[in-house]
C-alpha cells in the first residue's frame, strides 16, 4: 500500500474527484478525514470507504470559510497527530461560453477569486502543521485551461493559472521545509459530462468535440485523477514539488 498510516484530508470529498481521489487513497492504506459544504455527500463517501474496509470521517467544512478550515486542520491534527497529504477539489460556479467582452465583471472575477482562495485557505492550514513536522504533500488542482489560449472560458482560465502560480510559490516557499506541493491538471473528464448549457451542445457532440481537441483523441478518467493523486501523495514521488502533473490527455503540452 503506498499510502499505508498516511493521514489524509480531502475538500470537497462530495463531488466527483474529491470522493474519487478520497476512495482511492483509503484502498491504498490512509486514514481519511473528508470535509464538504454538503454533508450528506461527504458522508456517503465515508461510509463507501468505510463498508470497503477504509477509516474515514466526515465533517461539514466550507473550503472558503478560513475559521472552518483552520478549525478542521487543527481537529485532524490534534485527533490524528498530524497531516501528510490535503488536496481540495472543491466545486465551484463558473460562468463560460461568453465572450470576454460581453462578460459581466463579477462573473469574470468569480472563479478566480473563490478558486485561488480556497485553495490557499486548504494549503495554508494543513502546512501549517505539516512544517511543524518537517514533512507532508499539499496536491493543488487546476485544469487544462491554465496553458491554452482558448476563447469563451471567462474566468475560469485565469482562475486555473492563477492556482498553478500559487503552486510554485508554496512549493518554493514549504519544500525546504520538508513539505512538497504538486498540481494536478487534467482536461474534463470523461465521467463528468453532461449537458453543457454554457456551450448549448448535447454531451455526445461536446465529449467529441474536446476529445478532438487532444492528442491521445480522448478524456482523462476519475481513475486516471485519482490513481496520479495517490503516486504524487507517496515517497514514490519524493522527488515532485512546484511542478504540475499534467493529465490532458496533450490537450495543454509542456
Amino acid at each position: 500500500m503506498l499510502l499505508k498510516g498516511k493521514i489524509a484530508v480531502v475538500h470537497g470529498a462530495g463531488g466527483a474527484i474529491g470522493g474519487a481521489v478520497a476512495r482511492a487513497f483509503a484502498r491504498e492504506g490512509a486514514t481519511l478525514f473528508l470535509g464538504g459544504r454538503n454533508l450528506a455527500s461527504v458522508e456517503a463517501v465515508a461510509k463507501d470507504i468505510v463498508a470497503s474496509g477504509g477509516d474515514a470521517r466526515a465533517d461539514a467544512v466550507d473550503a472558503l470559510d478560513e475559521s472552518q478550515v483552520n478549525q478542521h486542520a487543527a481537529n485532524v491534527a490534534g485527533s490524528a497527530g498530524r497531516i501528510d497529504i490535503v488536496l481540495n477539489a472543491m466545486g465551484f460556479p463558473v460562468v463560460q461560453g461568453v465572450p470576454l467582452l460581453d462578460l459581466q465583471r463579477d462573473d469574470f472575477v468569480a472563479p478566480i477569486a473563490s478558486w485561488t482562495m480556497t485553495q490557499f485557505l486548504t494549503a495554508r492550514a494543513a502546512a501549517r502543521h505539516m512544517v511543524a513536522r518537517g514533512s507532508g504533500v499539499i496536491l493543488t488542482l487546476s485544469a487544462s485551461p491554465a496553458r491554452l489560449a482558448v476563447a469563451l472560458t471567462g474566468g475560469f482560465g485565469v482562475a486555473c493559472a492563477a492556482v498553478e502560480g500559487l503552486t510554485r510559490t508554496l512549493a518554493a516557499e514549504l519544500s525546504p521545509r520538508g513539505v512538497r506541493v504538486v498540481c494536478i491538471r487534467p482536461h474534463r473528464i470523461g465521467d463528468t459530462l453532461r449537458h453543457n448549457a454554457d456551450f448549448d451542445m448535447a454531451p455526445d457532440a461536446f465529449r467529441r468535440l474536446i476529445e478532438d481537441m487532444t492528442l491521445l483523441k480522448r478524456l482523462p478518467t476519475l481513475d486516471m485523477v485519482a490513481s496520479t493523486a495517490v503516486f504524487l501523495a507517496s515517497d514514490h514521488a519524493a522527488a515532485m514539488s512546484g511542478t504540475v502533473a499534467n493529465l490532458s490527455c496533450g490537450m495543454s503540452v509542456d
